[in-house]
């Protein structure tokens, strides 16, 4: 800093690592020259959209693919080339981008679609944050588009996260129904579960005609052309010559994942620069691999309820003391009864563990898989970690709550008794769980796809189903409990 410079001196003016950091952001969109791979994809997306350019209905589509595969990105950047076509014959198509993993209810996202797509100067009517009814949104979304666009596209990632699926057949059919008449809606539906339409209610089934897309995941040359591509976020010579490379190829090796080769490169030039380094090095690569790792997986589970934690961490130890990677409700259950009592945790009941387990899969937290007994001898369901468990258990351990289990954590006998003691173990909201329900909703999934329903629609596996005929009716003290546990209600 120059002498006459009269800027606070506690601060950082010059940055010897990054000459753009916002190239790497997740957020950043980039233009199409920087777009790898997706020749194909893209071309698909705008064969949906291109009526749009017309102010003709473009078709709904649903688009499917593992993370980091490039669904958001092709979808917002073809859909910006179509507003921009489109205003070359005046035509004005709006776009609103919705996260249902953060906005999933009915509500929020007309809200928020009104909210995007409204101008107060065109239309005359504002949408309020709170103080609206969902069908009062409804009325003045429909007045909104209407007024103010000739198509509006509505992105819908993670929609598999959806809590009710009812908007997807009044976005639909709003002009079939004459909900609005100068203008149409484009549904774009993005997920990572391929039979998520296998899900939906039969009324969205019939109403929501539409083209599925997949995306594949990208290899290790796909992954380091896009890395090129973002080196411009770096000073010139800042990248070691192996930097891309390696970054690369530790993206590839689970399922080319984009998104994450990106964030280990950005993580490792934030690395190198709290250590005052002039290079970005291998070193930093491998040390923010696991910064990447450990920040994701916190993501995940942030919020989650203590019970969901203790069973992770009791798949977690499996995992770390055996050469096994998968393992059945069955065993998972016998090591969670040990890691409760550690806890003092309330000992849930193996059927609501199963539940959990279940919800975790649905989150992508874990990945559970039904596995055949052989012939009449039913299936039950094994249950994978899908991070290192080291990094597992290290974000788990950030806990205050779980802190008991950093002693002695190497422990995984399963042979533990049958945990009788009742305790309470409490949620993430305060409220403790108990050991004989089944009702309560562990991680706020609600409506989940289950993969483990038996024939009979139950959420059990074989194991659950055997301990309740072998149960017999409610003794008085478990008839008490369970009394309790509806007098509370639902958890989240």
């Amino acid at each position: 800093m120059s002498a006459n410079d009269d800027r606070d001196p506690l601060f950082r003016y010059d940055d010897p690592v990054f000459a753009d950091e916002r190239l790497l952001e997740i957020t950043h969109l980039p233009g199409p020259d920087r777009i790898v791979g997706r020749d194909e994809q893209m071309q698909r997306v705008a064969d949906a959209l291109n009526p749009a350019i017309f102010g003709s209905e473009p078709n709904h589509l649903f688009i499917f693919g593992k993370t980091g595969t490039g669904k958001s990105l092709i979808s917002r950047s073809v859909t910006k080339r179509v507003i921009s076509e489109a205003r070359r014959d005046d035509v004005t198509v709006k776009y609103a981008f919705i996260d249902c993993g953060e906005q999933n209810t009915e509500a929020s996202i007309i809200k928020t679609i009104a909210q995007l797509v409204n101008d107060s100067s065109e239309s005359g009517i504002t949408i309020p944050d709170r103080g609206l009814g969902t069908g009062d949104y409804y009325k003045r979304l429909w007045q909104a588009v209407d007024r103010c666009t000739d198509v509006t596209i509505v992105i819908l990632d993670e929609i598999d996260m959806l809590e009710d699926d009812e908007v997807l057949r009044k976005l639909s059919r709003a002009g079939e129904n004459r909900r609005i008449s100068d203008s149409s809606i484009g549904i774009i539906g993005i997920s990572n579960k391929i039979d998520f339409p296998d899900h939906l209610s039969e009324r969205v089934k019939s109403s929501l005609s539409r083209d599925e897309l997949v995306f594949s995941p990208y290899d290790a040359n796909q992954l380091v052309e896009i890395l090129e591509k973002r080196r411009d976020a770096f000073h010139d010579g800042v990248l070691s010559g192996d930097v891309i490379p390696l970054t690369a190829a530790l993206a590839a090796q689970e399922h080319g994942d984009a998104r994450k080769a990106i964030d280990i490169l950005r993580n490792a030039g934030r690395i190198a620069k709290k250590q005052n380094a002039t290079r970005v090095t291998a070193d930093h690569v491998r040390d923010a691999k696991e910064k990447t790792e450990a920040d994701r997986f916190n993501e995940l589970i942030e919020g989650s309820p203590q019970q969901a934690k203790a069973i992770l961490y009791s798949l977690t130890l499996l995992t770390e003391n055996s050469s096994e990677k998968e393992f059945p409700t069955k065993i998972i259950y016998n090591q969670y009864k040990e890691v409760a009592n550690r806890l003092d945790f309330d000992v849930l009941s193996e059927r609501r563990v199963q539940e959990i387990l279940q919800e975790q899969n649905f989150l992508n937290v874990i990945q559970s898989e039904r596995e055949g007994r052989g012939r009449g001898r039913g299936a039950h369901a094994k249950h994978r970690l899908l991070e290192n468990p080291s990094i597992v258990k290290k974000v788990l351990l950030r806990d205050s709550r779980l802190a008991p289990l950093e002693e002695g954590a190497g422990d995984t006998d399963n042979t533990a008794s049958t945990g009788s003691r009742s305790k309470r173990g409490d949620t993430a909201d305060g409220r403790s769980e108990r050991g004989d329900s089944g009702s309560d909703s562990g991680s706020g999934a609600g409506s989940s796809p289950n993969p483990d329903s038996n024939s009979d629609g139950s959420d059990r596996d074989d194991a659950s189903v055997d301990e309740d005929k072998n149960r017999g009716p409610l003794a008085d003290g478990e008839q008490a409990a369970s009394d309790e546990q509806s007098s509370v209600g639902h958890w989240s």
